[in-house]
């Protein structure tokens, strides 16, 4: 190998390594904060290592922290999360399924206008359906709550599941699908046994995408939650907020990880697939 490649090639690996570590750096600053003593923090440096592993912090953040008045720790907005997210995770993704199967392979007259229509929600600042939001979960009487909670991320997310699944079925030969039809093969036949197998990459990329959405997503949590439906963001935010004699940053630090860890290990055990996904079609018009 010539210098020239072989120096170019460096460069770029030193790019992409200085690029990791400046990304991975606050992440690092957190954990060993977390592993900290309070007489540590205080004295040491930002990115020095603990003299020993203490896993205290972490420990108070999941069970003992106060978020206000109340001194449970994160472990109830936790669960809280879990039981909004998983749910609306699978219903916003099978729904996205079903239009993107509807709007790109069942046409009908004025399909494109009502998918170019339904494509506002994807750019539309969600501070403008608070407050209408807020008097249809009133209506339905699920306001402050997991449901109301749920039905709010499924609508939320609608206009971005059925633009990947509607882009990645435009793909699908049509013919396959007459084929079906003249077979014999009715519309959830076709759905099912023909289309969805089909889907495994789009699958994967919508249900991370959704995912990290919702587990994430602060707006919707501090807005329309209630007492004991409050998701992991409102909780952190309250613990980060709640003041005391002392601050204790490594609790603090726990804490954020804690939030962030369900949607790291997503990433890390299906970022390859959610890659997949998006080379796949995903984006593609």
């Amino acid at each position: 190998m010539s210098v020239k490649p072989l120096l170019a090639r460096s460069l770029v690996y030193l790019t992409l390594l200085a690029a990791a570590v400046f990304f991975l750096l606050p992440l690092y600053a957190m954990l060993v904060t977390s592993l900290k003593t309070a007489d540590e923090i205080r004295a040491g440096d930002l990115l020095a290592l603990p003299q020993a592993l203490n896993w205290e912090a972490w420990s108070v953040a999941w069970s003992q922290a106060c978020t206000g008045v109340d001194c449970n720790g994160l472990r109830p907005f936790f669960w809280n999360s879990v039981s909004m997210a998983v749910p609306a995770v699978m219903i916003s993704t099978v729904w996205g399924a079903l239009n993107g199967y509807v709007l790109s392979l069942w046409k009908f007259r004025g399909s494109d206008t009502l998918f170019g229509l339904l494509l506002f929600g994807v750019f539309m600042p969600f501070q403008v359906v608070l407050l209408p939001m807020s008097q249809v979960l009133g209506w339905l009487g699920i306001s402050s709550s997991i449901g109301g909670l749920i039905l709010v991320h499924c609508l939320a997310g609608l206009a971005g599941t059925t633009l990947f699944f509607r882009n990645y079925y435009s793909a699908i030969p049509r013919e396959l699908v007459n084929a079906a039809r003249i077979d014999g093969a009715s519309f959830w036949q076709i759905f099912w046994r023909i289309v969805l197998p089909l889907s495994t990459p789009i699958v994967m990329v919508t249900l991370i995408w959704q995912f990290t959405n919702i587990w994430n997503d602060f707006l919707f949590g501090v807005t329309f939650s209630g007492t004991d439906s409050k998701p992991i963001t409102v909780g952190l935010n309250n613990l980060a907020n709640t003041s005391s004699s002392v601050k204790a940053y490594n609790v603090d630090m726990a804490a954020a990880i804690i939030a962030g860890l369900p949607t790291m290990a997503i990433y890390v055990l299906a970022g390859k697939f959610f890659v997949r996904g998006l080379t796949a079609g995903a984006v593609k018009g």
